[in-house]
């Protein structure tokens, strides 16, 4: 990967750690507690109930990319950045744009 490959991807994996920080606080907001005091009738409480555990595996899944994205990011001066966990072959550049947390190819990550 060519140095300004390197910053394209660097760049990339900034944004995408910007973007998944404030979908985060959304879904953080959103989880919360609903207060039983909240006069919102039996079927509205049950659906606000449901809304909370897809808000929390929502949250789940962003707080996991966060942290993989982060790890991306501390391991791009790495020899092997960019290259599959799996084979060992390069992971081809627009994939890496596409998913800046990607470890393995597509092939591998089959």
């Amino acid at each position: 990967m060519t140095s300004e490959e390197k910053t394209h991807v660097r760049d990339r994996i900034l944004e995408e750690i910007a973007k998944t920080k404030i979908l985060v606080q959304t879904y953080r907001e959103l989880t919360k507690p609903i207060a039983p005091e909240n006069a919102i009738g039996r079927i509205s409480r049950m659906d606000a109930i449901n809304n909370k555990t897809v808000n929390e595996s929502a949250l789940k899944k962003e707080e996991l990319k966060l942290k993989n994205l982060q790890v991306a990011i501390s391991k791009m001066d790495d020899a092997d950045f960019g290259v599959c966990i799996g084979c060992k072959h390069p992971i081809p550049l627009g994939r890496i744009l596409l998913l800046p947390q990607a470890i393995t190819c597509v092939n591998c990550a089959r």
